[in-house]
């Protein structure tokens, strides 16, 4: 579903990702892991073409999107939840969600989705009315996946969704990525709690310092003793 093949990109004159090749095949759930500063939110920012000072080549259920406006990206049903939520604080949680459902593709279904969202998170329901800037991080973040889910996505990436969180409501977002991935959207996880994550992933890829340098299975890395040892301190 989604392909990147050799991309590297730039801040100015530093090179952030060196030719970075992935893919992420329909129904999977595909995690990202590293440290701080190895590029993963770049290469999430590359995709979805926020950042759009790399080259290489990234395809999308067969359409070349590379060179494509976010927007456009986002018709196509690829949708990013980005790293800290990023929400209006001066709207609403309902007004949030909606803004979700605001492209061509989900705004004829925006009534339907929004009772999706509800019923998957009845918390935001309770909340609809609610300013988002008074939302606990874990709401906020709720919020955030909610909103994504407006937009109707074929495949959802997640950028460090538990972010700030506390232990337990990382579980619960953990938890609810992975029911929305059993309900048939592909995803695409970069995040820092590398136990969750890999426990949770069909497959994973280990970047450091801009480059892919381990990939295979989320459980098999669990149990590598080169990513135990860096990433989980044992």
């Amino acid at each position: 579903m989604l392909s990147v093949k050799n991309v590297n990109s730039f801040y100015g004159e530093v090179q952030v990702l060196q030719d970075v090749s992935l893919e992420v095949n329909k129904g999977e759930v595909v995690t990202i892991v590293g440290a701080n500063a190895a590029g993963k939110s770049t290469l999430m920012s590359c995709i979805s073409r926020t950042v759009q000072s790399y080259n290489g080549e990234i395809e999308f259920d067969g359409v070349r999107i590379d060179k494509f406006s976010p927007e456009k990206i986002v018709d196509l049903g690829l949708i990013q939840c980005p790293e800290g939520r990023l929400l209006f604080p001066s709207l609403t949680v309902r007004e949030n969600l909606e803004l979700g459902a605001f492209s061509k593709r989900s705004r004829a279904t925006r009534k339907e989705r929004l009772e999706y969202v509800y019923d998957l998170l009845p918390r935001l329901k309770e909340r609809s009315n609610q300013l988002a800037g008074s939302l606990s991080g874990g709401e906020a973040q709720m919020c955030a996946i909610g909103r994504g889910l407006m937009a109707n996505p074929v495949m959802l990436m997640f950028d460090e969704p538990s972010l700030g969180l506390a232990p337990i409501v990382v579980i619960e977002v953990m938890e609810l990525i992975k029911n929305i991935s059993k309900e048939g959207t592909t995803i695409l996880l970069v995040e820092q709690n590398v136990r969750q994550s890999l426990k949770l992933s069909d497959r994973a890829y280990v970047m450091e310092n801009g480059k892919i340098i381990m990939e295979g299975k989320g459980r098999d890395l669990l149990n590598s003793e080169e990513i135990r040892k860096a990433y989980l301190g044992i």
